[in-house]
């Protein structure tokens, strides 16, 4: 099977971020993290319980049901925060490297994320991604797997001033995202495994989710 080096990218990226970026900037990075950690939001679903059935557009506005993935085999389903996310990116492309092994294994993939049919269009395009990706535009779908939260005002200041807009990308002012979460859900609907962390740079390495997916 491929083995992913996802974890060893995030480290690199972090270690040459943290040479960059003004200690403040980093503090309350960290602050927004803590805060999320101990909130109620953002807390996702749990392995056993049934996972919402949803209907989303593709990248090219083609309507993809849950339901109808499920026919075909279990579902790795992976929601991520956007294609201007280097954490998210990394994830994606990992993802891409194991299609075989998921393909071997009966599996679908599917990734979501709050931005426009275009943008994830161009995350699909820039990334060489050809698995499936949904546009959860209002973070709906991300809401009923109870993964949403509002960023704090002192992070939309920061993410401004890095150029950063999601009102443009997700088409929204709500200025809230989905906690990055990865579930593989049975074909009877059910979650089988689940991993969600407040942290953003705390996530699972794809191809020991796609062990997971064998062993089930």
């Amino acid at each position: 099977m491929t083995t992913t080096n996802m974890r060893e990218q995030y480290n690199e990226y972090i270690s040459k971020f943290k040479e960059k970026t003004p200690q403040e900037i980093q503090d309350k990075m960290g602050k927004a993290i803590e805060e999320l950690a101990k909130s109620d939001d953002g807390k996702g679903l749990r392995a056993g319980e049934k996972a919402p059935n949803f209907t989303l557009p593709d990248a090219t506005g083609k309507e993809i049901q849950l339901e109808d993935m499920l026919k075909k085999g279990p579902v790795i389903l992976t929601f991520y925060r956007g294609g201007w996310c280097p954490y998210c990116n990394m994830e994606l492309r990992a993802y891409q490297q194991l299609m075989e092994d998921i393909k071997e294994a009966g599996a679908e993939l599917i990734a979501v994320s709050p931005q426009t049919p275009d943008a994830s269009l161009s995350t699909k395009e820039k990334n060489e991604l050809d698995y499936v990706v949904l546009s959860d535009e209002g973070n709906k779908v991300a809401d009923e797997y109870k993964l949403v939260y509002k960023l704090p005002p002192y992070l939309v200041e920061i993410y401004k001033g890095k150029g950063l807009d999601l009102e443009k990308a997700n088409d929204s002012d709500s200025w809230t995202l989905p906690v990055s979460a990865t579930y593989i859900i049975k074909q009877d609907g059910t979650i089988a495994y689940e991993y969600t962390k407040a942290d953003y740079k705390d996530r699972v390495e794809p191809s020991e989710v796609v062990e997971k997916l064998k062993s089930l």
